[in-house]
């Protein structure tokens, strides 16, 4: 399933819920799916900077592929989280940096975060990118 064919399933959960609390419930519901990090991963590095509460997120490359895994602290962080981990993780450099931001909005859901937690959403998004254009630049090193 590409990212755009994840974000279309996710706009169509959301599309079930009458109000924005449904849909923000929904959210604290897919937290409950969110899984932890080991202790010695939770560092500086893996440290989401600019997220409304602590958050973390760590990048592999593994053939290939970007493979994501965090973690966050409230339930908002845990729920939205899990969601853009299902969109992000998995996927090839090129498919995550060539991935326009702004396709996020067709969920439904971004404009019902505050602004502090979109800025967590940003600063999660700098994350992922910075880890895929370092898995990008290991690819090319790689050929070379």
């Amino acid at each position: 399933m590409s990212m755009e064919e994840t974000i279309f399933r996710y706009k169509e959960d959301f599309d079930l819920f009458p109000t924005a609390n449904d849909k923000l419930e929904y959210i604290f519901d897919l937290g409950k799916k969110h899984t932890t990090l080991p202790q010695e991963e939770k560092n500086d590095e893996t440290f989401v900077e600019g997220c409304a509460s602590a958050a973390w997120l760590v990048g592999e490359c593994k053939d290939g592929k970007l493979v994501l895994r965090g973690e966050g602290t409230s339930e908002m962080a845990k729920g939205m989280l899990t969601l853009l981990l299902d969109i992000f993780n998995n996927r090839t450099p090129d498919e995550i940096l060539n991935f326009d931001p702004a396709k996020l909005h067709g969920m439904g859901v971004i404009e019902l975060l505050s602004p502090v937690r979109q800025q967590s959403l940003e600063a999660f998004l700098n994350k992922v990118y910075a880890y895929a254009k370092r898995c990008k630049e290991k690819e090319i090193s790689n050929e070379s």
